[in-house]
């Protein structure tokens, strides 16, 4: 499947981190900015230069003063979405960790939190995270997907493929 991309459509790479110890997952929630109010895991746009992994261990620093020392990276989320009107591209580097030094703590960003895995608060998480986080959770393995939303002021999900191993 190919997919093009219009001169006006923004394209933008981002990560995202899951931290994991015993039978436990942390997620943090949103204060501020896209997704306030949500539980996710910890990541944000990558910056000028650098690498995905460099942007993972920056953006979890900045938002929960931890950096992961065991990780690895399980694929990409690929979501056609629109942002405030503009119709967005954004590439979602997945990552997990199970060993990290410092203590996870709140900033003015995000306020990060362990749940036990049977007891993810999935109704304050993105709707599309249910598609794909229990199967991550569960396998560890890779997984790549596409999501596609409509535009508007009520954009759903019109379609989405996943595709794990």
């Amino acid at each position: 499947m190919i997919y093009t991309v219009a001169n006006h459509m923004k394209e933008i790479q981002t990560t995202l981190l899951y931290l994991f110890k015993e039978n436990q997952i942390l997620l943090a929630m949103k204060k501020r900015g896209f997704g306030a109010g949500n539980y996710n895991g910890i990541g944000g746009k990558l910056e000028p230069g650098e690498t995905v992994e460099q942007a993972m261990l920056r953006e979890t620093m900045e938002e929960i003063n931890v950096t992961p020392t065991n990780y690895q990276k399980h694929g990409v989320l690929r979501f056609d979405m629109y942002v405030k009107g503009e119709h967005v591209l954004e590439d979602v580097h997945v990552f997990t960790a199970t060993e990290f030094a410092g203590e996870p703590c709140e900033t003015e960003e995000m306020r990060p939190s362990w749940f036990d895995l049977k007891q993810i608060p999935w109704e304050q998480m993105y709707p599309t995270d249910k598609m794909w986080l229990p199967w991550l959770i569960e396998n560890r393995g890779s997984l790549n997907g596409f999501f596609k939303f409509s535009g508007g002021l009520e954009a759903k999900l019109v379609d989405y493929h996943l595709e794990t191993k």
